[in-house]
């Protein structure tokens, strides 16, 4: 049979994701951080669009956005708070302080700008900033090394050094990426190792503990060898680290005394990293009536709205076809990123109204009476897809009585109960072997079979090695470990 190019045309029907379907769908899953972000960019870009200002006469303002039609019939609203304009002034401001004179003049020799100019220094700039640890080292360096070539080398290794202060590179690698000797290398970490803070550059922590020791003038042969063998104390195991080091019970308590004022990681007087807060996006209040009043987040809510008052001014002016196919893009861009914004808010607003539906008797009960479920079960409950349940519980948080959670929190898997009865949630059974082991003494250590045995006695099916998955997630040691721990704490 020969073989022969055909062109055939065929009609087929098939889903295509257009470039703002895929936008909305980022929208969905961003945090309130990353949408401040994205609305910040989208107003520069956009002339049409500005920023809601809203003046209130009142302490705030209710917008009711609907009543969803569940068990308690909760009225879910929006607050927002009053905005103060910036012209207005307080009417008892004083103005007896106010130079009414002519131009400031910088007096003679100062380095005040001229009064007009823009070159005078912003307050963050006068704000002392906090040394970093890489200039320390290098002041440092400076005052210690003047050999030009020792100096770079120096700056080098200090470049090299990680988050702890420790090296990243031995000196075989280091001599080998500088083209230099190792000699050279080796003489210049020596004089390093002599800088504050003792125990930078040290290559792993039991030579930062032996330099910060060496200091004090306490490295002798007996902490030599507990440097050796922290395992010992890694697994609470006294007895054995006290053999290991050849010492008596009231020497061993000295060594480890000594041991616990050192630092073991000598950057963190120098750290500098700033402390992120989690907004949360929901709100959850109870109601005097009984059921729980929901809202989102009206600080978390970037409001933009349409400029229809500039979109006509431009229109009456747009004279070529570029300029108005320009606004016409412009206009459909704006109006697009205010319906998906309400759009991702209300989405929002139902899941998190569904989730407290089903998850009810934890907020009234705790968190051992939280309930199995799965993203499938509030997707269905809502007609919507399991991907956009994901998204939009991903990296959202909501304020509730009981604290601070991020929504997919709610979510656990199902574990069978030894009876007909409902099954029980992963993270009520990690709740109960926490407070299993709690509660013991340093008679009665439980081991994971015991553990399995008790939760089977409330009914929870459960297996040994689920117990010991779950202990390891809650960072608990085996029983082995907390019987040396107990112990050694009497």
């Amino acid at each position: 049979m020969a073989l022969t190019t055909r062109l055939d045309f065929r009609q087929a029907q098939a889903p295509i994701m257009t470039p703002q379907l895929q936008q909305a769908i980022k929208l969905l899953q961003m945090s309130n951080l990353e949408l401040a972000a994205f609305v910040e960019t989208a107003l520069e870009e956009n002339p049409l669009l500005e920023r809601e200002e809203v003046l209130i006469e009142g302490d705030s303002v209710e917008i009711n956005t609907g009543t969803k039609a569940d068990d308690d019939g909760d009225t879910v609203t929006l607050t927002k708070r009053e905005n103060l304009g910036l012209d207005e002034v307080p009417l008892e401001t004083d103005y007896t302080n106010v130079w009414q004179g002519g131009p400031l003049r910088p007096a003679e020799g100062s380095a005040l700008p001229p009064h007009g100019g823009n070159t005078a220094p912003g307050i963050e700039q006068t704000v002392a900033s906090e040394t970093t640890l890489r200039e320390h080292l290098n002041e440092q360096l400076n005052l210690s090394i003047s050999g030009l070539t020792e100096r770079l080398v120096g700056r080098a290794i200090i470049d090299s050094l990680d988050d702890r202060g420790f090296l990243t590179m031995s000196a075989e690698e280091m001599a080998r990426q500088l083209g230099s000797e190792i000699g050279l290398i080796e003489r210049v970490l020596d004089i390093l190792r002599t800088f504050e803070p003792t125990g930078v550059f040290a290559r792993d922590l039991i030579e930062c503990f032996a330099l910060q020791l060496a200091e004090r003038n306490r490295l002798d042969p007996a902490m030599q060898t507990m440097l050796q063998n922290l395992k010992y104390l890694s697994k609470h195991d006294l007895p054995g680290l006290r053999r290991a080091c050849g010492v008596n019970e009231e020497d061993l308590a000295d060594m480890l005394s000594e041991l616990k004022a050192l630092d073991p990681k000598p950057s963190s007087a120098y750290e500098n990293s700033s402390v992120e807060y989690v907004t949360a996006d929901v709100l959850m209040r109870p109601k005097k009536s009984g059921g729980w009043e929901i809202e989102l987040n009206s600080d978390t809510l970037p409001r933009v709205l349409l400029n229809r008052a500039y979109y006509a001014e431009i229109t009456s002016l747009t004279k070529t076809k570029d300029d108005k196919v320009f606004v016409q893009e412009r206009l459909q861009a704006a109006n697009w990123l205010v319906r998906a914004l309400d759009q991702r808010a209300q989405t929002i607003l139902k899941v998190a109204t569904e989730i407290i539906r089903q998850q009810d008797a934890f907020f009234h009960l705790g968190v051992a009476h939280l309930k199995p479920l799965i993203l499938d079960n509030i997707a269905e409950e809502l007609s919507l897809h399991e991907s956009t349940i994901s998204r939009v519980t991903n990296n959202k948080y909501i304020e509730t009585p009981r604290g601070l959670f991020e929504l997919k929190y709610f979510f656990t898997a199902a574990i069978s109960s030894t009876t007909d009865g409902e099954a029980h949630s992963a993270e009520s059974v990690r709740h109960k072997i926490k407070l299993l082991i709690d509660g013991e003494t340093s008679k009665s250590i439980l081991s994971d079979d015991n553990i399995v045995d008790m939760l089977r006695g409330d009914g929870v099916e459960i297996a040994r090695r689920t117990v010991a998955k779950y202990r390891d997630s809650l960072k608990i040691p085996s029983s082995v470990e907390r019987r040396r721990i107990k112990r050694a704490m009497i």
